[in-house]
């Protein structure tokens, strides 16, 4: 659906994106994240053709958005982070003038905005001015631009900011039910939104692509992989002593209680299922386990770790700002 190549954006002396190259496949919700200044937004500006690329190459359902850009532009609907909203507007009004800058034939557009008002929840306030709806109503006629001319591709630029708890509720589910009809692509802060809602995350950092996959392989494929937590009803040298030469076992943690039990977190090697073991080997010594449950890593966790090893590795190929005692142009 959206092929991007090797898509590099400079700002003078500042590279925003870089060699940047992923695949946009249809029929799924995309994860879009990266910390503040990673290049998310430039991305969307430029797959939209709101942007120009330095070098690379969007291609929107087999259009380029360079050569074909009206082409490559009908498939696409796009929320930026600040919804393009002509307040002095009614909601309706708004939408009849999006329809006629998107070049909709006159007699679609009654069905058009019967179907993305139903889908936004929106004729109650369509003939409301857009200056007096609340935030959760504004980023609702902002998504029912973008389902203007009903394009393939959604593409939502955190589209929950600035929402309460309810509103991004709502909105949540909104985007869950526009998936089932459209390929949406979705940048946000909120990580278990995008956990929640993505069928497939990429993780971009210093306009780079760090990770692409579903969430529960980049939690599964994270280091350290997911850990058990025990609670045995023994001692701190009885469970130590269990454990003392068990296989599989990479890493234990151990925390006495004060009522006679031990927790123990482990981490298993190469991620394997410890559980029937464990189980047999503290029925053997009769200590009981009181509780056993998996404690996965998040996708907060993932994030942290690969950002900060990306961090990591441009500190250690920065070169340095000063050579043969002169200060380095730029540095």
């Amino acid at each position: 659906m959206i092929e991007v190549s090797h898509l590099t954006k400079r700002y003078g002396g500042h590279t925003a994106v870089s060699d940047l190259t992923f695949t946009i496949e249809p029929g799924q919700i995309y994860g879009f994240l990266g910390p503040n200044g990673a290049g998310k937004s430039t991305t969307m500006n430029i797959i939209t053709g709101c942007l120009g690329a330095t070098q690379g190459e969007v291609k929107v359902n087999g259009y380029d958005v360079q050569d074909h850009p009206m082409e490559a532009k009908a498939c696409i609907g796009y929320l930026p982070e600040i919804p393009p909203l002509y307040t002095d507007m009614t909601a309706g009004e708004y939408l009849r003038f999006v329809l006629q800058a998107k070049g909709v034939k006159r007699k679609d557009w009654d069905a058009q905005l019967r179907m993305v008002m139903d889908k936004t929840r929106l004729h109650d306030v369509k003939d409301r001015l857009i200056a007096n709806l609340s935030k959760g109503y504004r980023q609702r006629v902002g998504i029912a631009q973008a389902l203007l001319g009903n394009p393939q591709v959604i593409i939502l630029d955190e589209p929950t900011v600035g929402l309460d708890p309810a509103q991004i509720i709502e909105i949540r589910e909104l985007i869950r039910s526009l998936g089932k009809d459209h390929t949406i692509v979705l940048s946000s802060h909120i990580l278990s939104e995008v956990q929640a809602v993505c069928d497939h995350i990429m993780i971009i950092a210093h306009g780079r692509l760090i990770a692409s996959d579903t969430a529960e392989n980049l939690t599964g494929l994270m280091k350290g992989g997911a850990r058990l937590v025990l609670l045995v009803k023994a001692t701190d040298q009885q469970v130590r002593g269990a454990l003392w030469g068990m296989e599989g076992v990479e890493h234990a943690e151990y925390a006495a209680g004060e009522d006679g039990t031990t927790c123990v977190t482990l981490t298993a090697r190469n991620g394997e299922d410890l559980r029937e073991t464990l189980f047999f080997r503290f029925a053997e010594l009769g200590l009981p386990i009181l509780e056993m449950r998996r404690d996965r890593a998040t996708l907060e966790d993932v994030f942290l770790e690969l950002t900060q090893a990306d961090d990591a590795g441009d500190a250690a190929e920065k070169p340095d700002e000063k050579q043969g005692g002169q200060e380095v142009e730029g540095a």
